[in-house]
């Protein structure tokens, strides 16, 4: 298969191969999507192949607009409109009861799906083209880093699936957030660019759930993308060090091997460039940035695939605010392999 090349003036094309059947590659503000109709059990199928994706790990539905819910939803909650008013478009995906029409390959076998209207145009005015919810995980295979780049995206679908669209780099740079509004309290599955305290803001009480923190176990059915399988992972083993930036930087720098990559905040990496030749360094951004740690963590562990590192060193940020999706993603990627400093 020949992979087209779009670009943002190319949604008829786009919106065309959805319709059919086809795989496309779109561009969110979060991370670039693997997008098929939502409603073709057969193109959704074919998602799972182009990933190497467990068919126990649900997708999610993107909408263009909050009034899609009705569309594909049933029993909708006043939450779930208090939330869109606040936050859609936007990083955020909403656990609801689907309706019939929703096939049982988006959901797992759920009898929810997660909806998200994402806040980039180009991507909308795709899924408005189409007049499909387009199901679409993270456009990489499975268990890699997400793509932030149309050119990242691309090193792994490239032969897999129609086209990709290029819409520019992301400007989250890490999945959207997922709340759980068939429960009570609602339940936080994964964090991402809509924060925990901004979900607190307008629903009050909001649970975490504890695959925020660690693997689901055997037997522990994912309500949620991303949260069973180790994740965002590299090829390299990675080791998260958390703790006081200083403290962390200086762990590092005592323990990592001569040819260990690291990834590390701005102002610690004179700490490990004197010897850049033997240790790869990513710089993360600077300590007190956590948008721009968001915008640069998949990109910084991707860039380590493309050497010969035998592990990796990651600095991370506490968990407030983004931070949380932040620490999630590097945790997952490390196998929850953390030491704390």
């Amino acid at each position: 298969m020949e992979t087209k090349y779009l670009t943002e003036k190319d949604g008829d094309q786009a919106a065309a191969i959805l319709r059919a059947g086809g795989l496309v590659g779109i561009p969110t503000e979060t991370v670039y999507g693997l997008g098929a109709n939502g409603l073709d059990a057969q193109a959704v199928a074919h998602i799972f192949e182009a990933k190497g994706r467990p068919q126990d790990n649900p997708l999610i539905l993107h909408i263009p607009e909050a009034s899609w819910l009705e569309r594909y939803c049933q029993n909708i909650p006043a939450a779930a409109w208090a939330l869109a008013e606040a936050f859609w478009p936007g990083p955020m995906t909403m656990i609801l009861p689907r309706k019939d029409l929703v096939p049982d390959a988006v959901t797992a076998g759920l009898d929810t799906v997660g909806m998200r209207c994402p806040a980039h145009p180009v991507c909308r005015e795709i899924i408005r083209l189409s007049d499909v919810p387009v199901a679409a995980p993270s456009g990489n295979t499975s268990g890699r880093p997400s793509p932030t780049t149309a050119r990242h995206m691309l090193e792994d679908m490239d032969g897999r699936i129609d086209a990709i669209v290029d819409g520019g780099p992301c400007s989250v740079g890490v999945e959207s957030t997922i709340i759980d509004l068939t429960c009570t309290p609602p339940r936080l599955l994964r964090p991402g660019g809509i924060t925990l305290e901004q979900l607190r803001s307008v629903l009050g009480e909001v649970a975490v759930d504890p695959a925020v923190t660690r693997l689901l176990g055997a037997g522990e059915k994912p309500k949620a993308p991303g949260m069973k399988y180790r994740h965002y992972a590299p090829k390299a083993p990675v080791t998260v060090v958390a703790g006081e930036p200083a403290r962390s930087a200086a762990y590092i720098a005592a323990h990592a091997g001569e040819r260990d990559g690291v990834i590390c905040f701005d102002e610690y990496m004179s700490l490990f460039t004197g010897r850049a030749a033997a240790r790869p360094v990513m710089d993360l951004g600077p300590a007190g940035d956590k948008e721009e740690q968001a915008r640069h963590i998949f990109d910084a562990l991707r860039s380590f695939d493309h050497t010969d590192v035998p592990a990796i060193w990651a600095q991370c940020p506490d968990s407030k605010g983004i931070g949380l999706a932040i620490t999630n993603r590097l945790n997952k990627a490390a196998g929850f392999h953390i030491i704390e400093v």
